[in-house]
């Protein structure tokens, strides 16, 4: 049954080790998980008499998972959510100021791999060396999500029973509702200041990470016993809105798009400490220009290229 399934993951304490996470201390509470296996396969081509297929060897082997998460931080202000180790495991770094807030940024160097379990019906699949890219959906009166995709070292599979698990950690999370859109404005410490609101639909946003499995004849430097890895080559993120203006913003704004001018802008939902999160961009790009309708009302929809000031900065990610 495709109900019967779980996944755990666990970050790596050496690249591909199986750090062997435990439903007891790193079970994920996801939905919609699918998982693939991609072979390196090269086909033999020796002479015969007739025509038909040929065999294909099988070399190296990767493995793909996907899955979807709730965005509810963990409820205690300075503490990390539940999927701290998915977020860490996409190139984005975490910094905890105690009982202040927790904030996630892009990296490029010193990425981190996890190990990801996923149980399906009495089946285990493993992946190993696991990296990935995420996107974020946070739209009026839905749930936020965060959508996972992950490419690891193929683990094996083996027989497993479905893990006890504890789900402590995973906070219920709140409908998208009252959150605040700004273009415009300065965060610092946690903390926005200026910048211009605007009536939206919500916001999503694509970390756009380049996810890239490597085979060496290798063992070390960064690859696994049998010369794999995986990691995260590059980075181009992106997002929309839809949002509604006056007929003075409009004309602004699409001045300030035919002059490709940037502008920083943040997102803001939830207001009781340790439930609240913010997205701040620096430097936003805006897009493609097009009409929307929502009701009977026009509005504008945009597309957004996040870009970095000085580096490693186009997307802050805050929990408080």
């Amino acid at each position: 049954m495709t109900q019967m399934s779980a996944v755990l993951a666990k970050l790596e304490t050496t690249y591909a080790t199986d750090a062997v996470p435990t439903g007891a201390a790193n079970a994920i509470v996801c939905s919609e998980p699918q998982f693939e296996l991609v072979y390196d396969s090269k086909e033999r081509n020796v002479l015969r008499t007739h025509f038909g297929a040929q065999q294909a060897m099988h070399n190296t082997r990767f493995a793909k998972v996907s899955f979807d998460v709730e965005i509810a931080p963990s409820g205690v202000a300075g503490t990390a959510p539940a999927f701290s180790p998915l977020l860490r495991a996409c190139a984005l770094s975490e910094t905890i100021t105690v009982t202040t807030r927790v904030e996630y940024a892009p990296i490029t160097l010193s990425q981190e791999s996890a190990s990801i379990y996923y149980y399906l019906d009495g089946v285990l699949h493993k992946l190993l060396g696991a990296m990935g890219t995420v996107e974020l959906g946070a739209n009026e009166g839905e749930i936020p999500v965060l959508k996972f995709q992950f490419t690891g070292i193929d683990g094996g599979i083996v027989e497993g029973a479905l893990p006890n698990q504890t789900l402590t950690a995973w906070k219920t999370p709140q409908l998208i509702s009252g959150a605040v859109l700004k273009f415009g404005g300065t965060y610092s410490a946690g903390v926005l200041t200026g910048g211009t609101a605007f009536p939206s639909r919500g916001l999503s946003l694509n970390l756009g990470n380049d996810i890239k499995p490597r085979r060496m004849l290798a063992n070390g430097n960064g690859y696994s016993s049998s010369g794999q890895a995986v990691n995260a080559m590059g980075r181009k993120a992106s997002g929309s809105v839809q949002i509604e203006l006056t007929a003075a913003q409009e004309v602004a704004l699409i001045a300030d798009i035919n002059g490709s001018v940037l502008a920083s802008m943040s997102f803001e939902h939830g207001s009781v400490a340790g439930s609240k999160t913010l997205i701040h961009c620096p430097s936003v790009q805006r897009l493609s220009p097009k009409r929307a309708d929502y009701e009977g009302v026009a509005q504008l929809g945009l597309d957004l290229a996040l870009q970095p000031v000085s580096g490693n900065d186009e997307l802050r990610l805050v929990f408080s």
